[in-house]
């Protein structure tokens, strides 16, 4: 280690997976400066997430949205920061604002992934080939520590659920009828992009199915208005009645509950991480296939991590400009998915 860096900033402002899939950095961190103080930079909502990491100091959010809006409120966030004299940042989100918020605060060292985006204000670069996906996620992230010449020893993202939440997860599953020694199967109809939703109908057959062939109790999960109505109305068309926590839990709590099921399944998005952060099975459903927003780089991790997508002939994907209708998703049948429960039950 050529550098004992006292106060270490780790910058990951974008979405809730992407700072899941950050984890392995602070323990990283930690592991190699046991004694420095060690903060993360993340967006409000991905504040309950990190809150209580054991390997970092303080957690420091930045609201672009609303607190530190406009440029008046860039400069006093800047400001802030730079009285914290961090001597070395991990920008792990390459944004031209982030680059921007770590030169002006004055850090010294700034680490990252060089491209167009103010990527010349970083100290230690890395050519940014992450729109390739060559490799996952995790693996792009410690990749800026081993450019500084650190060593990892660990690439499991890890959450940790507080004693409160698991007690508020319990009640809230055995008020809905859920026993000890249920299984419980949760599913996320939902996504970020049309390009990553599976068909409703099918998640009502497959609700059936779980109901039917496993004797599994089903929990749907979800945030957002567009999300949480798809699971409403998938709630409203199984045979069977599910718990329907769509839209009400924060994520600390979305934490909890997954870490209670037998199996989560969803498609690609970022509560796939978070189950996979608190070790429960994944099956996560994929249909684009553009480079650097494939399974390569966004599947679930782990033993218990799998992910089904199909190859439909497309020489270049579209993603979320697809011009055939997405019919990557539509090849991934019920049946796909009942075969990865049974192979992840029987794991």
């Amino acid at each position: 280690m050529s550098d004992n860096f006292k106060r270490i900033l780790v910058v990951r402002t974008d979405r809730i997976g992407d700072v899941v899939l950050s984890t392995p950095v602070l323990k990283a961190l930690r592991e190699n400066y046991p004694r420095s103080y060690i903060a993360i930079m993340v967006s409000p909502q991905a504040r309950d997430l990190v809150e209580d990491n054991p390997y970092i100091n303080e957690v420091i959010v930045y609201d672009k949205d609303i607190k530190d809006k406009g440029l008046i409120g860039f400069w006093k966030f800047v400001m802030r920061l730079k009285k914290k004299e961090f001597d070395l940042a991990i920008v792990l989100h390459t944004k031209n604002r982030t680059n921007l918020i770590s030169f002006l605060a004055d850090i010294p060292r700034r680490a990252g992934y060089y491209d167009k985006k103010f990527g010349f204000l970083l100290t230690d670069k890395i050519k940014d080939t992450r729109t390739l996906g060559l490799q996952h996620e995790v693996d792009y992230c410690l990749d800026v520590l081993r450019k500084l010449g650190l060593k990892v020893k660990d690439r499991n993202p890890a959450l940790n659920v507080k004693s409160e939440q698991s007690r508020w997860a319990k009640a809230v599953l055995q008020e809905a009828g859920i026993a000890e020694g249920d299984k419980i199967a949760a599913i996320h109809p939902g996504a970020s992009c049309v390009s990553k939703r599976w068909l409703k109908d099918r998640f009502v057959v497959l609700v059936n199915h779980l109901v039917e062939d496993y004797g599994m109790k089903v929990v749907l999960v979800a945030a957002g208005a567009e999300d949480v109505a798809v699971a409403d109305e998938i709630a409203k068309n199984t045979r069977y009645p599910v718990i329907n926590l769509a839209g009400k839990t924060a994520l600390a709590q979305l934490a909890a509950v997954l870490k209670r099921c037998a199996i989560f399944i969803s498609n690609d998005s970022g509560p796939v991480h978070i189950a996979s952060a608190v070790g429960t099975p994944v099956i996560s459903i994929f249909g684009r296939n553009q480079a650097g927003l494939s399974p390569v780089r966004w599947g679930p991790l782990g033993k218990q991590g799998r992910y089904l997508h199909k190859e439909v002939g497309c020489s270049v994907c579209g993603a979320h400009k697809c011009a055939i209708g997405f019919d990557c998703l539509k090849a991934v049948t019920v049946d796909d998915v009942l075969k990865a429960v049974d192979d992840t039950l029987r794991a």
